[in-house]
């Protein structure tokens, strides 16, 4: 995938429009409207935004689910080739013509354009789908509306996965995404206090903004090479050590050795087992520990 700055896409685009909060099965549905016009000659692009910089969407506070770098690798799984991510406030202020003009014409050179149908754009979001059609008949691109996907009797829907996931759902909330949930990062340097009870771990911090789970341990699959590990991860802020920073993420790969620091490693997570609690000491904690690792194992086993 070619991440477009500010230079023009190198030939006429099919643009994909949305936040992509997660890239879901609703916004799979538009991507794939994007990507049916490589036929004709058009690079499937995406309009988006970088998640850190979108704090409200329409006029509400939001917490986004999946990093810049998980986000682009999603897009590009699904045939993207192409992609436009500014920060926010860099678009923010234009109006609907200078975005259409400006972004849609000149930078991504469009011919079609694919979106929900509760898309919104331009200064204050003040600019939907009805004026997107007209201004594209004024800048010389189609536009496509994609109905919304239902599942189980709901909209799917990036908040409705964000409510999944604080209730420790991810099951339910990987129905919706098409894939199991996933936490990525950097592996950072932590206290060491895991591996010191004989239980490394991998740690990865949530960022300011950035949606997190329901605090609690969960069976988990680990990718420290690309290919998945039975693993058990713990969500939260550590209250038995007192840690009360960001979120973090800290797995313990089963039956497995190795130094991950300073790279990228997905976590996926599969079944929660049980709410972060504090232990008196860490003796406590280290013997709930050994049997957290028992129970991922047999959920591996059994799954």
């Amino acid at each position: 995938m070619t991440v477009l700055t500010q230079d023009r896409a190198p030939r006429p685009t099919a643009v994909a429009l949305g936040l992509f909060d997660g890239v879901h099965l609703g916004h799979q549905a538009v991507l794939r409207g994007a990507a049916a016009h490589r036929g004709e000659g058009l690079l499937p692009a995406v309009f988006t935004f970088s998640a850190p910089s979108v704090a409200y969407k329409q006029h509400r506070p939001v917490q986004y689910l999946y990093t810049d770098r998980q986000k682009q690798q999603r897009l590009a799984a699904l045939g993207m080739e192409l992609i436009y991510s500014p920060l926010f406030p860099e678009i923010a202020p234009l109006t609907g013509e200078d975005f259409s003009a400006r972004i849609l014409r000149e930078l991504m050179q469009a011919k079609v354009v694919v979106c929900g149908g509760d898309f919104r754009f331009g200064r204050n979001a003040a600019w939907g789908v009805e004026e997107l059609v007209r201004l594209g008949q004024i800048h010389g691109y189609r536009v496509e509306v994609v109905p919304p996907v239902q599942l189980e009797g709901e909209q799917v829907s990036s908040r409705r996965i964000r409510q999944l996931l604080a209730q420790g759902q991810v099951d339910a909330a990987a129905r919706l995404l098409g894939e199991d949930y996933r936490i990525g990062g950097v592996v950072e340097h932590g206290n060491q206090l895991g591996r010191t009870m004989g239980f490394p771990t991998l740690n990865q911090v949530f960022a300011p903004g950035q949606c997190a789970p329901r605090f609690g341990v969960y069976a988990s699959l680990a990718y420290p090479e690309g290919r998945p590990m039975p693993a058990v991860t713990n969500i939260g802020i550590r209250p038995t050590i007192g840690d009360t920073s960001c979120p973090i993420g800290e797995t313990y790969i089963l039956d497995w050795e190795g130094s991950l620091y300073g790279r990228e490693v997905d976590v996926a997570l599969k079944q929660f087992l049980r709410p972060e609690q504090r232990f008196a000491d860490v003796f406590a904690l280290s013997r709930q520990l050994a049997r957290d690792i028992a129970a991922a194992r047999d959920y591996a086993a059994k799954n």
